[in-house]
């Protein structure tokens, strides 16, 4: 029987790149999709118009399924949603908002549309407005993250119980290993952002990618709970954020902290210390920058491999 995920989504395999801002445009989508598994456009970090051009670019460069991530509370989440209707993309991921108010509209252009959620409440939110399947995302992730801090291996389970529709899951993932894992808890696929970021694809800044590939345990950490919790690679702005978080500030204060483009600035213009730097704590095994192929290829081997080291273990217990 097909993997209920590849089956939906028209993919060879159950991987899907995450939509990071300042990372997932057209370049890394097409190179995902064209590897066999699901790239996503991140439209955070995208004008209505920006968004477009990438969708076009997107459509020259490869003739597979590819989606677009769009953070539900986006300001100008109207002129988003009618340019992906426009284009013509038949696969949306959404996050960061309530389901119910979109879900319909796309699905009723023939979209198919799945919702990103940290706890069952809006596991259960997503099922009820009509979306196709959920990702549950870790604590262990990068970007926005659930206030619950609930980890992907207490996550993935709670999820798959809860509801009826397909599970992808998301935070901690960026290897065949722990995609594997992931499938023993119940997931239908995987869900895959930092290792994704340090593509040759990538749209992140150099300095960015290497950081990442620099980072050790413990060099990300969950930040701005007032606000929408994010986890960030230690830099000067993480530790000013830190600083003030313990003295008591408030989110009016946090925001004025954070300002405007601070993603922008680390993430896409590489500035290392005073830029807002969103990634994974996977990001501890990262070493490498290599082609997106190469990097879902190695996890699709290794998760076999995986895969054959279990059934000879069962065998050999038999």
């Amino acid at each position: 029987m097909k993997n209920p995920i590849c089956k939906l989504l028209n993919i060879k395999y159950p991987i899907i790149q995450a939509g990071m801002v300042w990372c997932s445009g057209w370049k890394l989508a097409s190179a995902v999709s064209n590897a066999g598994g699901l790239g996503i456009i991140g439209a955070g970090s995208m004008y209505p118009d920006v968004l477009r051009e990438h969708i076009q670019k997107c459509k020259l460069a490869t003739d597979k399924p590819f989606g677009v991530n769009i953070p539900l509370l986006y300001p100008n989440i109207q002129e988003i949603i009618e340019v992906i209707i426009e284009e013509g993309v038949k696969i949306v991921f959404s996050s960061a908002g309530n389901p119910a108010t979109w879900t319909s509209i796309l699905k009723a252009k023939g979209i198919t549309v799945v919702h990103v959620i940290a706890n069952t409440k809006f596991a259960l939110k997503a099922q009820e407005a009509g979306a196709d399947a959920v990702v549950a995302e870790g604590f262990e992730a990068g970007g926005h993250n659930g206030r619950e801090e609930t980890t992907t291996l207490c996550l993935i389970p709670m999820i798959k119980d809860a509801v009826n529709i397909p599970v992808i899951a998301a935070g901690g993932i960026g290897s065949g290993k722990s995609m594997l894992a992931a499938f023993a808890l119940g997931a239908d696929a995987v869900q895959i952002g930092s290792a994704f970021a340090v593509a040759e694809e990538s749209s992140a800044h150099p300095a960015f990618k290497n950081k990442i590939i620099s980072a050790t345990e413990g060099d990300t950490k969950l930040a701005m709970k007032k606000l929408v919790p994010v986890r960030l690679l230690k830099n000067e702005f993480a530790d000013a954020i830190s600083q003030a978080e313990a003295e008591g500030a408030n989110r009016i204060q946090l925001i004025e902290l954070l300002g405007k483009a601070r993603a922008k600035l680390g993430m896409f213009e590489g500035d290392m210390e005073n830029g807002e730097l969103e990634i994974g704590q996977i990001s501890a095994m990262l070493k490498e920058i290599k082609p997106a192929k190469q990097i879902l290829e190695e996890i699709w081997e290794e998760y076999k491999a995986g895969l054959k080291r279990f059934k000879d273990l069962q065998d050999e217990m038999n």
